[in-house]
């Protein structure tokens, strides 16, 4: 039993004696949101930060592994057999229709997509400037990179700009 601390949410607390299922969708919940906001610290700025359906879809598909693995590790805690095995089942189709809109980019206009492409292409920045490069020819192509990335990067914002004003 969880004691009372000044520390733990009263949503924890009152979850305490709710059903097993609730807390876990709700695992599931919050690691969604946390893994799409993770997505996100490689970016080299942070006004290179957009909603990206894309990524929303790859964070939706870890989610599939991570139900399995916190279902196998915890069987036991979920006494429903049925329940878990539909949950499971549900599961994985939700990982083949994601994967399906994840590959066609179904639902993916052109200001989503420009939205998804800036902070693709602020990691290339990122990784092109930190990277440790000895090799001339490599240092020359980083630099090749880093400028045409933000060179795109720009004309995005100016295209979303326009797009959002239309």
């Amino acid at each position: 039993m969880l004691r009372r601390s000044r520390f733990l949410s009263p949503i924890f607390l009152s979850m305490e004696h709710s059903k097993p299922y609730s807390r876990f969708f709700l695992m599931l919940a919050v690691s969604l949101v946390a893994m799409y906001a993770v997505m996100y610290l490689n970016v080299y700025e942070w006004d290179h930060v957009y909603f990206s359906l894309t990524r929303l879809y790859m964070a939706v598909l870890m989610l599939v592994p991570m139900t399995f693995i916190m279902m196998g590790f915890m069987w036991s805690m979920y006494p429903d057999k049925r329940r878990n095995l539909f949950i499971m089942a549900g599961s994985l189709v939700v990982f083949v229709v994601v994967t399906i809109m994840v590959r066609s980019q179904i639902f993916v206009d052109d200001q989503l997509w420009m939205k998804g492409m800036i902070p693709h292409h602020s990691i290339a920045i990122l990784v092109s400037k930190q990277a440790t490069i000895k090799d001339p020819e490599v240092r020359t192509l980083a630099d090749s990179i880093i400028s045409a990335q933000q060179r795109e990067i720009s004309q995005m914002k100016r295209i979303l700009h326009r797009l959002q004003q239309q």
